[in-house]
């Protein structure tokens, strides 16, 4: 279904809760909603070399929003909060947003 696994991760999310988080090596992406906990596992290890402990996902459902008589709703997507092993080294990625 997937071509690689940059198919499967959308993008980190960055907010301060997920900061916070990655001192305990937790980090949130916004993955594809049709993607399961191993395929999100397994394109974390490939894209940034790391090893994965856990992968914990939630539906988010998109909000509804209106416009004078307009009424529109955001799409709905998928969080995924994949935690490190120990002796796994961090994600470059986030390193220079750290506070």
């Amino acid at each position: 279904m997937y071509t690689n696994s940059h198919d499967i991760l959308r993008r980190p999310v960055i907010t301060e809760k997920s900061m916070t988080e990655m001192a305990n090596k937790k980090y949130t992406f916004i993955v594809d909603v049709h993607a399961n906990k191993p395929q999100i596992k397994k394109a974390v290890e490939e894209v940034f070399g790391v090893k994965v402990e856990d992968v914990k996902t939630a539906n988010v459902l998109g909000k509804t929003k209106r416009v004078g008589v307009h009424v529109g709703k955001r799409p709905d997507y998928k969080k995924a909060i994949v935690k490190l092993t120990a002796d796994s080294k961090a994600i470059e990625f986030f390193e220079g947003m750290q506070q």
